[in-house]
This record gives C-alpha cells, structure tokens and sequence, in this order.
C-alpha cells in the first residue's frame, strides 16, 4: 500500500503569502454578491486591510529563517523579507492610484455593444475587479523571489503574470491602446514563460532535481551534462529577463507601459521588477554561482547593451510613458551589474535600488495621471510645456523623480547608483562601471530636458491641465517624494538594515 506524504507547512512563516490570497478571494465573493455601490469602498478596504496585514506579519517574522515552509519548495530568509517588504509598501503606494484612476470608471457611451449592455454598465461605476486581480499578482510576486525550486518558481510566475495580462487590458473601454498592450503582453509573456519552462527541464535533465539545492550541488560537483546546463541556464535567463525588461526581451516594455492604465503600468513597473530581480538574485547568488564563468560573460554583454539601449532610445521618446518605459530597460541594466557582482555588497545596493526605484516609478507615474485635458490624460510631452506654471505642486514632484532616475546627489538614485556600481567595480566589473556612468550621464540628458521644458517654456493654450489630486492620489505622491529625498539624504538607517537582514539561507 502506498505511503501519502502528509504535507508539512509552517504556516506563520507563509502568513503574509496567505493573507493576500485570502484578501484575493474574499474580493472575487465581493464581486459576486455585492451591490455595485458597495463594491468600491469594500474592495479597497479589504485590499488595503490585506497588504497592511500582510506587511505588519511580515515584520513580526523578519528575524526567521526557514528552507521547511513549504517542504523545501519555498525559502524564508532576510532576502526574501526584505523583496517581500519592498513589493508590499509598493502595492500599497499603487493602490491608492489605482482607486482614484478614471480608467476605472465606465463611460456608457464607451461601452459597446447592445443598449441592455450599456444599461448593464452604469456610467460613473467603477471597475472593481481590478483589486482582487491586484491582489493575485501580489500573491504571486511574493512567492517569486522565495521560490526554491523551478516548479514553484513557474507557479509563482505565472500567478503573477496571469492578472496583469488582464489589469493592463483594463482600460479597453476608453483606449484601443489597452487592448492592444494587453494583447502583446499576453502573446510574448507566454513565449518567455515556454522559454523559462525549456530551461527548468534542461537544468533537471543536467542535475536529477527541481530544487535549487539539487541544481547547485550537480554544478559544485560537475558530474552533470555541461551543454545541458548551458541550454538551461540560457532559456531560464530568457524568461527572466523578459520579465525585467531587458535587451533584447525588452520589446513588450514601451507599449505595455504607454498602453496600459496609468496605475496598473506603475504597479507593474516597480513591483514586477522586484519579484523577478528577486527570483534572478536567489537562482544566480545560491543555486549557479559556482557556474558564473558561463553565464557571466553574456550577462554581462546584455547589462551593457540594456544600459546603453535604455538611455540613448530614450532620448527619443516625445510620449512620456514610453520616455519612463525606455528609462526602466535602462535601470534593468543598471540592476543586472548587481546580479554579475555575485557578492554580499551587490546583494544590499541590489534591494535598496529596488526600493528606491520602485518608490519613485510610482511617484512619477502618480503625476502622469494628474495632467488631463478633454480627451483624458496627456502624455505627448509639448503638452507638458510650461507645467509649472499651471501647477508647481505636480511639476516639482515630477522633477524630482526624474532627478532621481538620473542619479542625482541628495536623490535615493544617487545611493542607488554608487552602491550598485560600487559592488561591480568591487567584483572586478570595471567595464560594467564605465558603461554604467556614461549610460547614467546620457540618461541625464532626456530627464533634464523634460524639467527645463516644464520650467522654462511657456504653456501652449491648448486645453491642458492639471486636476486636483484626491486625498489618496495625494497621499501616494507625498510620501514617495518623501522617501526618494530622505534616501538620498540620510540612507544609512535603511542601508544598515539591509546589511544585517539581507542573506540567502541554503
């Protein structure tokens, strides 16, 4: 008679992983039983009661370190807390852009279809599926960076890609654009995720095991097929780096982010980049890092080549979400030097950039969603000409934001950047250190450029505006400028606690 494995699960050390999912659900029972006029303040009361929830849990379990919390398949360490820390505070930032965004708010003369369709959806009733969706990705973008082995790891891909398909398609009912976004985003996530899968199976084929464990002591040990381990290493990376934004896997970026509504992009842009930077750190620092003469080199190649690519197509770009979208393939470069720099210190620079990019892409992004005219939001950047003065308030915020992504002195950017860039040349990546300065000194360019043309052009009359944010919209760009500014100034509290925490358990 067969043995059942009686599944082992420490569910204290799971908790904040739980608690999201369970927000999730309750938020799809809400959209199946409650009025529609109830919805909006339930679904954000839950979602938000959710992700606080979660992070207080998180807290109270910061000093834990477990390989057993989900019979090996899941990791809690100082990494992990600290990735897991990062998405949280960042969903809870985009959440509140996201309640106030009018993309969310049907137009009936929008809605196609038959006249019982459009009665069907009220015009001024809001769009609340996009909470528990939100949750779902969360769920899965927390699970990412502590999966321990290559099938939880697709899991926890997938659960966090599925809803963003979904959340960046949205927005159809207003822009075609939003169908379009995603469409391509769908179509080309599902390539990367067969890519990440063909790479699963030939790290298996090399070592016997799905288990990171497994994988690094077949590499320790060498006793496997080394082709086998190329080919696994090679299409693993693909679906990774897909995910980041990378060159050449990068092609999704600039039309999901212009596409997508401008909440979700924001959402997407600074949460995603921390899950999946923080599976690349865990797959690369413990399970391949006595194989990093394989994947170095190339790894190295297309951190340049991003880096580069990023900053000079930037310049480019006359719509500023596609400008942002350019700006974070080149951030994915800069972030890369991190995962080539294989040490202590390129861990701690990797999760502090990661927060503070996150942080500001929210912001900025949080200010895109206030300048309107008739038509919605204006994103063609001569509209932006003489923003300052219609509203000093949105136009300082956004530049410093873009002063931050530059890299600026007195900007978590600057701290960000040395301490990345310092972990590479510590590491003996000097060339990485170049590229990176000078890809950092052109980006520059473009972001002063959007300041001088907000602050020293003269507004056209041609309709635009700048509403009025909400006390939510309000409380998002607040607090993000604060945190960008305070990391810039006084980061050692922040960087200290990084230090002491962040650490792979094997």
């Amino acid at each position: 008679m067969t043995d059942f494995i009686v599944p082992k699960l420490s569910y204290v050390q799971l908790s904040p992983i739980l608690i999201v999912l369970g927000g999730a659900l309750i938020g799809v029972l809400i959209e199946a039983f409650l009025s529609r006029k109830v919805r909006p303040i339930a679904q954000l009361t839950i979602t938000l009661g959710s992700l606080i929830l979660a992070l207080i849990q998180l807290w109270h379990i910061r000093h834990e370190s477990s390989l057993t919390a989900a019979m090996g398949s899941v990791a809690i360490d100082g990494a992990t807390i600290l990735m897991q820390g990062s998405i949280l505070l960042i969903a809870i930032l985009a959440v509140a852009l996201i309640a106030d965004n009018e993309h969310f708010t049907v137009l009936a003369a929008a809605v196609p279809g038959s006249p019982e369709e459009r009665d069907s959806l009220q015009s001024g009733e809001k769009l609340t599926e996009v909470f528990p969706l939100t949750l779902f990705a969360v769920a899965g973008m927390l699970l990412f960076p502590a999966s321990n082995d290559l099938i939880t790891l697709f899991v926890a891909l997938e659960m966090l890609s599925l809803p963003l398909y979904l959340m960046a398609g949205l927005s159809r009912r207003r822009r075609l654009m939003s169908q379009e976004a995603a469409l391509k985003y769908f179509l080309l996530g599902a390539f990367s995720s067969a890519f990440f899968l063909f790479g699963a199976a030939y790290l298996y084929g090399y070592s016997g095991s799905v288990s990171l464990a497994g994988i690094r002591a077949a590499v320790v040990g060498g006793s496997g097929n080394d082709v086998f381990l190329l080919m696994g290493i090679a299409f693993l990376s693909i679906g990774l780096l897909f995910k980041v934004g990378a060159v050449p896997f990068h092609a999704w970026t600039p039309d999901v982010y212009q596409g997508a509504p401008t909440p979700i992009t924001a959402f997407m842009a600074a949460a995603t980049k921390v899950a999946a930077f923080g599976a690349m750190l865990r797959i690369f620092y413990t399970s391949l890092a006595n194989a990093n003469w394989d994947w170095r080199p190339m790894m190295s190649i297309i951190a340049i080549i991003t880096m580069l690519f990023g900053s000079v197509v930037a310049i480019a770009q006359r719509d500023v979400k596609r400008m942002l979208a350019y700006s974070s393939i080149a951030h994915a470069g800069f972030l890369l030097t991190g995962v080539i720099a294989l040490n202590k210190s390129g861990l701690d620079a990797s999760i502090f950039y990661l927060f503070a990019y996150g942080v500001a892409t929210v912001g900025a992004f949080g200010v895109v969603t206030l300048v309107r005219d008739s038509s919605g939001e204006v994103t063609d950047l001569n509209k932006w000409a003489g923003l300052a003065k219609r509203s000093p308030f949105a136009a300082t915020l956004f530049a410093g934001f873009l002063l931050a992504f530059a890299g600026i002195p007195l900007t978590s950017g600057f701290i960000g950047k040395f301490s990345i860039f310092s972990a590479a040349y510590e590491s003996g990546n000097k060339s990485l250190v170049i590229v990176g300065v000078l890809s950092s000194a052109i980006a520059a360019y473009f972001y002063i450029r959007v300041i001088v043309l907000m602050f020293f052009k003269d507004a056209a009359d041609d309709g635009t505006s700048v509403i009025i944010p909400s006390i939510l919209t309000r409380s998002t760009l607040i607090i993000t400028s604060v945190i960008t500014i305070l990391l810039g100034v006084y980061p050692a509290p922040l960087l200290n606690f990084i230090n002491s925490l962040a650490s792979f358990v094997r």
